[in-house]
């Protein structure tokens, strides 16, 4: 089994675990005050806008699977953002645009998180709001010590930050990126917070009036009236069976139906009998990822605008012609027929659960790093730039069209063994979500994994995932230095074209397992990136 890096967190009482230990603690503090697993998500989640803003925030989209164990019952939320209204492809066409900028304010869609926040404390919060957003607030108003990694992050997108002084006065000093150390304060987002603790409407009134405002002074898109049609919307996950676990995604504008098809298409094989991280069980996950992601590039959009056969991607039948195509001795080099979707950016996933078992698996991001590299002049808010996932082909699945939401990347999965909240996960890391959840899922049920060792065992990544063009195939496969030479010469020997990245670099996964038999939380953190898990 994989030696564990860092130490395994168990505890009984409750369990966070996020992408920065700020967020983690304060949503931890909740659950010590009496708060439950919703509320202190939502603690959770703020905190992370703070101080993960090269990551999310509240001008971007989230989505959440969340289990009440009062009322035995899992709900799915999806608060993505539609495009604008006056948002078409003959907009941006007839600017002589062949695809849609990826910084600035016609890159935005509207933000969704907010709306989550409210969402899932009206139905299922025991705190005040403002009792919840506090921690998040104090850290934008007092600030917070740059890390390693955000400075890194601001270094490489200064010539982003630059183009708009609303953005490059927060992240920048004299126009050089913020260093380790050095305080990040952020009082206007912090006022914008308060408002929203207060009761203030983010998407009517002041705050909503301060976006449109600046979008137009901007030549963006993004209107009043956009905003005040906005509602994040409750679905029913949808799910399959794996082994004896049955695992739980999100829906459609999600691509959480490609980890379920590509669990579907790997349980035909004994990965255990093939051994972990051996050039067989690594090639069939890798083929397996390659036919799923062909659904998605042909299926994946908006289903309020589009038909998505899930019902027959997510059958076992459709499984198992998928799994035929399988040759042991010779990986698919060549791309099954694609379109121009792009997907790049960066996300951060949390887990959490409380005394009462509560469960929240909570994906946010603003799309790649800094989203658009906007922020609205005077209330702190980094809009993302989740339009760039649309294209601009008129027969594309996921054609841009006013109103519609574009194909997301994020997902996050909840899994129940004999019918009880088993396993929830998740991490960033844009069409690596889906592969590195499946290795983690796989390193856990079929390997028997703590959570942490699934987390901290070495990985691949199979690119391109939504290619923009036939020029990005052959396919190459990324592996961590820490899997072998000799898995990776007999990973060549059956036609993957393999690149070594360095041993800790792809992804970013947090996890918890519930060990409903001796009542117990195991939590798992990422070393890859600045995951902590906290318990008590």
């Amino acid at each position: 089994m994989e030696k564990i890096h860092r130490p395994m967190v168990m505890c009984k009482n409750g369990l966070v675990a996020s992408g920065h230990h700020l967020a983690s603690l304060s949503g931890v503090k909740i659950l010590i005050e009496g708060g439950n697993a919703i509320d202190a998500a939502i603690a959770t989640s703020a905190v992370l806008c703070v101080v993960r803003p090269h990551m999310t925030g509240i001008g971007g989209d989230a989505f959440m699977l969340i289990y009440s164990a009062e009322n035995d019952e899992l709900k799915a939320l999806n608060a993505s953002g539609p495009a604008p209204l006056t948002a078409t492809r003959e907009y941006f066409l007839n600017q002589g645009m062949k695809t849609i900028p990826s910084t600035g304010m016609l890159s935005v869609s509207v933000p969704g998180i907010v709306d989550s926040w409210v969402k899932a404390y009206e139905r299922y919060g025991t705190m005040s709001l403002a009792k919840v957003l506090q921690p998040a607030i104090e850290y934008a108003e007092s600030g917070f010590p740059v890390y390693p990694r955000l400075s890194a992050s601001i270094t490489s997108n200064i010539s982003k930050l630059l183009l708009y002084p609303s953005s490059a006065k927060i992240f920048l000093r004299d126009g050089r990126a913020l260093e380790p150390g050095e305080n990040l304060l952020q009082k206007d987002l912090a006022k914008t917070l308060k408002k929203i603790a207060q009761g203030s409407d983010f998407y009517r009134g002041e705050i909503a009036s301060a976006i449109a405002k600046f979008s137009q002074e901007n030549h963006g898109l993004l209107s009043e009236e956009d905003l005040e049609r906005y509602q994040s919307r409750w679905y029913a996950p949808i799910s399959t069976t794996y082994r004896d676990y049955k695992v739980f995604e999100q829906p459609p504008v999600s691509q959480g139906h490609i980890l379920l098809q590509e669990l579907s298409i790997v349980e035909g094989f004994d990965l255990a009998k093939l051994g972990h991280n051996t050039a067989e069980a690594i090639h069939v996950m890798v083929e397996a990822k390659k036919l799923a992601f062909a659904d998605r590039i042909n299926y994946l959009s908006d289903p309020d605008f589009v038909t998505i056969p899930l019902k027959k991607l997510l059958s076992k039948e459709h499984a198992a012609k998928q799994r035929a195509r399988i040759n042991m001795t010779q990986a698919m080099s060549k791309p099954v027929p694609h379109g121009n979707l792009k997907f790049e950016g960066d996300t951060t996933y949390f887990a959490v659960v409380d005394r009462e078992r509560n469960a929240v698996s909570f994906i946010q991001s603003l799309f790649q790093t800094f989203g658009s590299g906007v922020v609205v002049e005077n209330t702190g808010i980094l809009l993302n730039d989740r339009m760039t996932g649309f294209s601009l082909e008129p027969d594309h699945v996921n054609r841009l069209e006013p109103g519609k939401k574009t194909a997301h990347t994020l997902n996050n999965y909840l899994v129940f063994k004999e019918d009880r909240p088993f396993m929830l996960g998740g991490t960033p890391g844009a069409d690596d979500q889906v592969q590195i959840n499946l290795q983690v899922i796989a390193n856990v049920i079929d390997y028997g994994m703590f959570i942490q060792q699934a987390i901290e065992a070495p990985r691949w990544s199979s690119h391109p995932g939504t290619a923009p063009t036939e020029e990005a195939y052959p396919y190459t496969l990324w592996v961590e230095d820490r899997i072998t030479p000799e898995v990776r010469t007999a990973l060549e020997e059956k036609g993957h074209r393999i690149k070594v990245v360095d041993g800790w670099s792809i992804g970013g996964a947090q996890g918890i397992v519930i060990d409903q038999t001796r009542q117990i939380l195991m939590g798992g953190a990422d070393p890859r990136r600045d995951g902590y898990v906290i318990g008590w």
